[in-house]
């Protein structure tokens, strides 16, 4: 067999013209595109790729479907472990999971394993869903709290056990992060809907505006009837940098700046009565993903400079490669080895900020070198717009409201692998363990954690509910 050494190049929308709308970016394969690509896989009998996605998809197996050109059993195949696989073909880190211990990868680049998950999943959107079986209704309910990945992963797969299913979600709209946190640009709510739809076919119940903690606790649920309870409500507490000046307006948390576009739809204002104010200079503070959406979210919404300030140099960046050159095709600036330490103002409104550069010394906890103030190096920059991309931790009232329900000093809730708690029938998964992390992982959790409830419930009450 020849080896094809490179890529399938995917189409994407010339930088020029993206930057002036919200459409998505990469366009896909078409399916000849995805064929050739699919015959790029050497069909290893190890299969490292499997062991490198969270979810365990049988990458192998659908890539196998796709180059015969059964396009429906690539779907079906991929359907057996991953149910979000439209969100996931788009937003999963596939470079640093699947792709990363691709065999071809050795010596080539690696099969573009997200690429053919995404084109998978589209053509099913355009050729009809297909609803798997689930199990024999045991009358078990189970309470899953939030509806981002962590949430729709878990809910999927134990109504494949055959459990009912009730999703709590505090906002308006069903999806999580997945709908407040990433751009139309990369991840398009069309897409995002279409994923919840398909657990909603699937039997589970979503009920919007509901806070856990608030409107009903996790003891009242089990009072209701509920036999065990996924906690997947994320980390949506933005973190600040704690220097002077962050009130002045101009200043933004990342999260309230996405929030704002995507779920509240300030990108298509005034159709949406959500206005934003975005200045001409910008600065976003942070050098991860949602650093990167937010920088090219400015962009788009009119900023005529936006610049990103990153404390370490490029090499640490937690940011995907792709989206850090998608960001810099489209004219980002990047300032490494900086760091904000006073926001100026004028009369209450944000006009600069002042930072000092760093240097990088020994490691830390996070493997990556710890940078270190160069004393006398500071500078200032005018801007008239800061949106802070540094992090967010998980909202204490789930935990505040659930007497013995251990937390870790960060306020994630202290869970094993399996998602299991310290409260019994209480699981929980996602970045409400782990702190901020990515989707795929999030699925992985709610996925590992809703057969540790099945285990549970079957080990507790038996194969049906009493």
């Amino acid at each position: 067999m020849k080896i094809v050494p490179k890529k399938t190049p995917m189409r994407e929308q010339p930088p020029e013209e993206r930057i002036k709308n919200f459409r998505e970016v990469p366009l896909g394969y078409t399916p000849e595109e995805a064929v050739r690509e699919a015959k790029r896989c050497l069909q290893c009998k190890r299969a490292p790729c499997i062991q490198g996605c969270p979810v365990n998809v049988k990458i192998p197996k659908f890539i196998a479907k796709i180059a015969e050109g059964d396009f429906r059993g690539a779907i079906r195949v991929i359907k057996e472990d991953n149910y979000l696989p439209a969100i996931c073909g788009r937003v999963c880190p596939q470079e640093t999971q699947c792709e990363a211990v691709c065999t071809l990868g050795r010596k080539f680049e690696p099969v573009a394993i997200g690429r053919l998950e995404r084109f998978a999943a589209d053509w099913e959107y355009e050729h009809g869903v297909e609803i798997p079986p689930l199990g024999e209704p045991t009358g078990f309910r189970v309470a899953v709290v939030g509806s981002g990945p962590a949430g729709l992963t878990c809910a999927a797969e134990l109504r494949r056990f055959g459990h009912d299913v009730v999703i709590f979600e505090a906002l308006h709209e069903p999806g999580g992060v997945l709908v407040y946190g990433i751009p139309e640009f990369r991840l398009p709510k069309r897409i995002v809907a279409q994923e919840v739809e398909n657990v909603r076919r699937l039997g589970v119940e979503i009920y919007t505006n509901v806070v856990v903690g608030r409107t009903v606790t996790i003891d009242e649920l089990f009072q209701d009837g509920f036999h065990a309870v996924f906690v997947g409500s994320g980390a949506g507490l933005p973190r600040f940098l704690g220097i002077p000046g962050e009130s002045l307006v101009g200043v933004y948390s990342a999260n309230e700046f996405l929030t704002r576009v995507n779920l509240m739809r300030a990108y298509l204002f005034p159709e949406y009565d959500t206005p934003i104010k975005v200045g001409k200079r910008v600065a976003v503070v942070g050098g991860g993903n949602v650093a990167m959406d937010a920088a090219r979210t400015a962009l788009r919404l009119g900023a005529e400079k936006v610049m990103v300030l990153y404390r370490r140099t490029e090499a640490e960046m937690p940011a995907r490669a792709e989206e850090v050159h998608h960001a810099k095709e489209e004219g980002v600036e990047f300032h490494f080895l900086v760091n904000p330490v006073r926001f100026l103002g004028k009369d209450g409104v944000l006009c600069g900020v002042e930072c000092i550069r760093m240097e990088l010394g020994e490691p830390d906890e996070s493997g990556r070198r710890r940078p270190i103030p160069i004393e006398g190096s500071n500078f200032t920059l005018d801007i008239d717009t800061a949106i802070i991309a540094i992090g967010n931790s998980p909202h204490p009232l789930i935990p505040r409201t659930t007497p013995g329900l251990e937390v870790s000093r960060k306020g994630t809730i202290v869970a094993d692998d399996l998602g299991v708690t310290s409260r019994e029938g209480v699981f929980a998964g996602g970045d409400i363990v782990t702190g901020a992390a990515t989707v795929i992982l999030a699925m992985g959790a709610g996925k590992r954690a809703a057969y540790a409830i099945d285990k549970y419930l079957r080990e507790k009450y038996g194969e049906k509910a009493p």
